[in-house]
């Protein structure tokens, strides 16, 4: 289950590595102004569909995917951030 999540983490890096041209994740990789405003965006729509209680599987995957892609684009390695996780485990 896991692994979905880690081959959209290594997307993100290989990207970056080996830009596609007219990809939608390389856009969000070199552009961090729409990233950040993609990444609010989603949220909201999540937040706005759980209220609503519709649509929360959707609009939680769009949050994952693009918040790896800010994170991946903001040097933000999830390494470092489940090691800090791990790290506030008590």
């Amino acid at each position: 289950m896991l692994e979905i999540l880690e081959n959209l983490i290594l997307l993100g890096r290989k990207r970056k590595e080996n830009p596609v041209k007219g990809s939608y994740t390389n856009k969000l990789l070199e552009n961090k102004i729409f990233a950040k405003e993609k990444i609010v965006e989603e949220i909201n729509e999540l937040i706005e569909a759980i209220e609503k209680d519709e649509n929360k599987i959707h609009e939680t995957a769009d949050v994952f995917y693009h918040l790896i892609m800010y994170l991946e684009a903001n040097n933000v390695k999830i390494e470092e951030v489940m090691a800090e996780l791990e790290k506030r485990k008590k």
